[in-house]
């Protein structure tokens, strides 16, 4: 796929390359949501778990999880003509989070996921974000058969700033998911005061 585009003078510019984060807890759908959107065969450093992990990792609600990121996920995902995003999913462990200030390294924004059965597993994730003071947008990911709450109750159980979005997404769609990166996208802008909303191309 060619990523240069045109400007005005017909002059071939390349695109802007933005790099967005997917953090939350652990098997909250990180690895699902990034190879969901990604136009490119993500790369993934997913482990199966083992026995070091037992006593250490949390996996109430997700036992029949086999396998976990030990570093990160990576995908691309061309949102407009002139803008890509190079996605970078987190680790969920506590164990792992030695990685973070790597990852977090010229970040411009960062999908915190939800699973409303394990709130409290994306604390870490949001308090993170707050002190390095980047901006982030929460998705709850909609399980199936997980008990459906009003994006105001998940708010107020995060006790989130006012001005933080929260939105619903299906990390197994693609579709989904390119939306909340939009919606990060619009947050960033928002707080940068600029008004241009990108304008998506495929689907």
């Amino acid at each position: 796929m060619d990523y240069v585009t045109s400007d005005r003078e017909g002059q071939r510019t390349l695109p802007t390359a933005v790099k967005i984060l997917v953090a939350g807890g652990f098997g909250v759908g990180k690895t699902t949501l990034v190879g969901a959107v990604s136009e490119t065969k993500p790369l993934r450093t997913e482990e199966v778990l083992s026995e070091q992990g037992v006593g250490v990792d949390d996996i109430t609600g997700v036992e029949a999880k086999s396998t976990t990121t030990v570093a990160m996920d990576f995908g691309r995902i061309t949102i407009s003509e002139d803008l890509v995003l190079y996605l970078f999913g987190t680790p969920g462990q506590d164990r792992f989070w030695f990685v973070w200030d790597e990852l977090a390294l010229g970040a411009l924004g960062a999908v915190v996921l939800a699973d409303t059965r394990r709130l409290d597993g994306c604390f870490p994730s949001i308090d993170y974000f707050e002190q390095a003071g980047l901006p982030f947008i929460v998705a709850v990911n909609c399980f199936d058969g997980a008990r459906r709450y009003g994006l105001n109750e998940v708010r107020l159980a995060l006790d989130l700033d006012p001005g933080v979005p929260v939105v619903l997404c299906d990390a197994r769609s693609r579709q989904s998911s390119k939306e909340a990166l939009i919606a990060l996208l619009q947050h960033v802008m928002k707080g940068r005061g600029l008004s241009r909303t990108p304008e998506p191309v495929g689907h």
